[in-house]
């Protein structure tokens, strides 16, 4: 199958209106269509602008509705605290004798936080000595640093396992002698002759 040859669209006579040419006309709506491509890419370029901007608007008020939620709550709160303190501070301002007592007292509560405080090192410094210091120390020192009643009961037990150590020592003497004694030979068995 064979396409027919392209007619002619325009022909080189001129146009019978307003004495112009095809050619003119031609020009004129290659003119308008090149316009009007750029105006839609304009228009397009456009449009792109404006859903970017569109979302970064509806991100910044959705942050600004947050902040505004937030914004309330804290009123809301610093707004009863404000009156709950308020009128507490001012009511025991006007109270003289509840500042005295404060002043008294003051010096004594700053005494006793040195010594919780004290008391808390101390007992990291004795947390952090190993067991045999502190063991040795409550065994063998006048004043120990635990109650009387534990002390004793350590002391009692390092007092028996002293002694059964001494006992299984003796015990041991006492073998050496009399293998000694013997004339065994140590770390060998001979067989007594028949």
């Amino acid at each position: 199958m064979s396409l027919p040859p392209p007619q002619e669209v325009h022909s080189e006579q001129p146009c019978s209106s307003n004495g112009r040419e095809l050619g003119d006309f031609d020009a004129m709506l290659a003119a308008a269509t090149s316009h009007s491509l750029r105006c839609e890419h304009q228009i397009k370029d456009l449009e792109a602008h404006l859903t970017v901007d569109m979302s970064n608007l509806c991100a910044i008020h959705n942050l600004l509705q947050e902040v505004l939620i937030s914004l309330h709550c804290r009123t809301k709160r610093y707004s009863v605290a404000l009156n709950a303190t308020v009128s507490h501070i001012t009511w025991n301002l006007s109270d003289i004798g509840a500042l005295e007592l404060l002043r008294e007292e003051l010096p004594f509560v700053g005494q006793q936080i040195r010594d919780i405080q004290n008391v808390y090192y101390s007992s990291w410094d004795k947390l952090n000595t190993p067991l045999s210091a502190r063991l040795r120390t409550i065994v063998f020192a006048p004043h120990a640093p635990v109650s009387a009643r534990a002390a004793t009961l350590i002391r009692a037990l390092f007092g028996v396992t002293l002694l059964m150590c001494v006992w299984i020592a003796s015990i041991t003497v006492q073998g050496a002698v009399r293998m000694h004694c013997q004339r065994l030979v140590w770390g060998c068995w001979q067989a007594q002759p028949a």
